[in-house]
């Protein structure tokens, strides 16, 4: 895990200095490629995802490791063939692991979060799930096991290609001429995350497009029918946990309610969707049919808020920072801790930004952690050791937050609502 959080704190600056660069290029030629909320809540569920795998939340069924141990049937030694191969390997697993989560109910609420932004853009790229808790897809790695590619090679090899796969999720780079044929474009991915008819689940290819050709999945880029960007069943918020288990808790519901008990248990592995009849005429669910007419999620957002969302998210980064250069001198349970803080702190501004009343009850219990946290140890995890004064500043800021928060949801939600009704 330390060697991911050191890895952590060169990829972050560069994803938010692309970040930047996309939207000022977006801003030059007139292209709005960032909605302030929208690319809030995708940072934010980039850090949740980093968080959760710097706290080692995950359940491995049966480990590489152990598959190289007990079922290879050569051994490759290290060289660039072996990277290579290692690649395209992960490449493979990358393709039908996506394809799984894109066409089994259950396997879907894996995904939902990447899809969940109605923007396509490379803040949206971060949008990688925290509901993914246990690995189910450990047979995909058979083939590598029976080459007896070593799992150091597979660890290093592994952040690279999902770290390759960050660019092209973008509106601002066109059809890419010979690269169309052999790698994934931003043409290729806008389709894929596209509501579109001709485009639902297709371009299932992480780095190679071949993978798509091969196996009957691909679909090019029809300049008559521009992408929708989304989900079929709008998520409806900014909070990045919402929308990791939206989709098995609605799951849970339909399984409960369905009078059929041979449908309580196949609604988990149908397809992506599928619902119990009885089910879905009781309980419809709008689901968008013409992607044309649908409506972005928007709420009620003051220039106020947006800059105040925008400073939560900037401080939370800069925590999410120091834990990651402090990794190897915080114990487990400081980790743990700390990560609990942060976990808190996105849900609750991100549900501020929902506008919904739950966020002062959670600013309340990040405030009273925060305080706990720094009563305890007397500095907020050894800060005041590389820059002096800074638990001070984090004790104002935690207090700040849950001020500035109920102001925004007690006080200033009233006069715009006031102001809002005045104008009609």
């Amino acid at each position: 895990m330390e060697t991911y959080a050191e890895a952590l704190t060169y990829a972050i600056p560069g994803f938010i200095v692309l970040i930047f660069i996309e939207y000022l290029i977006g801003r030059w030629k007139g292209v709005q490629v960032n909605q302030s909320m929208d690319t809030i809540s995708s940072i934010s569920s980039g850090i949740t995802d980093s968080l959760r795998s710097l706290t080692g939340l995950a359940v491995i069924i049966i480990s590489y490791d152990w598959m190289v141990a007990h079922i290879a049937l050569i051994k490759i030694e290290s060289s660039l063939l072996v990277y290579i191969l290692t690649f395209i390997g992960l490449d493979f697993v990358g393709y039908w692991s996506h394809r799984f989560n894109h066409t089994i109910n259950l396997f879907w609420n894996r995904h939902i979060i990447h899809h969940s932004s109605e923007e396509f853009n490379l803040a949206c790229a971060l949008r990688q799930s925290i509901s993914a808790i246990v690995s189910i897809y450990f047979f995909l790695y058979i083939p590598l096991a029976l080459l007896g590619i070593p799992a150091s090679v597979v660890a290093l090899v592994a952040p690279i290609h999902l770290f390759a796969q960050f660019w092209y999720h973008t509106r601002l780079i066109n059809k890419m001429g010979l690269l169309e044929h052999i790698i994934v474009t931003p043409s290729h991915h806008r389709v894929h995350h596209a509501i579109n008819d001709e485009y639902l689940d297709k371009n299932y290819s992480q780095i190679f497009i071949f993978w798509d050709k091969i196996f009957g999945t691909f679909q090019e880029e029809i300049p008559e029918k521009p992408p929708v960007y989304g989900v079929k069943k709008q998520v409806n918020t900014w909070n990045p946990f919402l929308i990791n288990f939206i989709h098995v808790w609605g799951i849970l519901k339909d399984s409960w309610r369905t009078k059929n008990v041979f449908d309580k248990i196949r609604i988990w592995y149908m397809p992506t969707g599928w619902r119990p009849e009885d089910v879905k005429e009781k309980y419809p669910i709008k689901i968008i049919t013409d992607p044309y007419t649908r409506e972005k999620y928007q709420t009620e957002s003051s220039l106020l808020l947006k800059i105040w969302s925008w400073i939560q998210l900037i401080i939370t980064i800069a925590l999410l920072y120091y834990l990651l250069i402090s990794f190897g001198d915080l114990d487990f349970i400081e980790i743990i801790n700390y990560a609990i803080f942060l976990v808190v702190s996105i849900f609750a501004y991100t549900s501020l930004m929902d506008r919904n009343i739950i966020s002062i009850y959670v600013e309340f219990i990040k405030l009273s952690l925060g305080i706990y946290f720094i009563a305890k140890e007397g500095n907020w995890f050894g800060i005041d050791a590389i820059l002096s004064g800074m638990t001070t500043i984090i004790f104002i800021y935690i207090i700040s937050s849950f001020i500035i928060s109920t102001y925004f949801q007690f006080i200033e939600r009233k006069y715009v609502t006031r102001t809002s009704k005045s104008t009609m």
